[in-house]
């Protein structure tokens, strides 16, 4: 069972991403992990890869489809996978179903974690990182003991700038522009499972479940 999962920054697809992965036990894939792996292994596709990022190019698409194709194709695949964060784009999306057809597969589900920009700016905005141990926090959510200072090693907590609520729109805008065209594409392909990520996170997933069958 191949799944892919979609939803903008900050909806939780990739904790629920590795929920689902160790519930099926099948690898749970990121195309950051395939770039490492590769260029750490020195592979001809990952040398490839490390000469576009060095000279601080994205990498072409033909090249980081062929990067996941390889990656699907090893033995832990055998039983599926969950992609995170691939596709991105309808080119890659296509790419991708040539890739698995190739191999006598297909996409089974694109899992959507649907959640409202508001509560995605909210949630994000709320976060404090200590940047001393990488300790996180939220306002609401998880406070630490005392505010602003970090339970583990009593540093100061702040707002980076990634979470800062003009960045994260921005980030959003980025999302909704380049990745939202894939729900509909998914969609018309009847392999989409839209679920509320506003719910808490043990019942987004027996939704998921329930979605993929279980």
């Amino acid at each position: 069972m191949i799944i892919i999962m979609l939803g903008a920054p900050g909806a939780g697809k990739g904790t629920q991403a590795a929920r689902i992965a160790d519930a099926y036990h099948i690898p749970h894939i990121s195309t950051g992990d395939i770039f490492r792996a590769n260029i750490k292994g020195g592979t001809e596709l990952g040398k490839k890869a490390k000469s576009y990022m060095d000279a601080g190019k994205l990498v072409p698409d033909e090249l980081v489809c062929d990067l996941v194709a390889d990656r699907i194709a090893q033995d832990d695949c055998k039983d599926g996978c969950i992609l995170d964060g691939f596709p991105r784009t309808i080119p890659q999306a296509k790419s991708l179903d040539e890739a698995v057809a190739k191999m006598g597969t297909k996409v089974d589900f694109a899992v959507n974690v649907d959640v409202p920009d508001q509560v995605i700016i909210d949630r994000m905005s709320g976060r404090r990182a200590c940047l001393k141990c990488g300790a996180t926090y939220h306002v609401e959510y998880k406070k630490p003991k005392q505010e602003g200072i970090c339970d583990v090693c009593g540093s100061e907590l702040v707002l980076r700038d990634d979470d800062k609520p003009e960045t994260v729109k921005t980030r959003l805008d980025v999302y909704h522009e380049q990745t939202q065209p894939l729900i509909d594409f998914y969609e018309k392909k009847g392999v989409l499972l839209t679920v509320d990520g506003t719910q808490p996170m043990d019942d987004v997933f027996a939704q998921i479940r329930k979605g993929l069958g279980d």
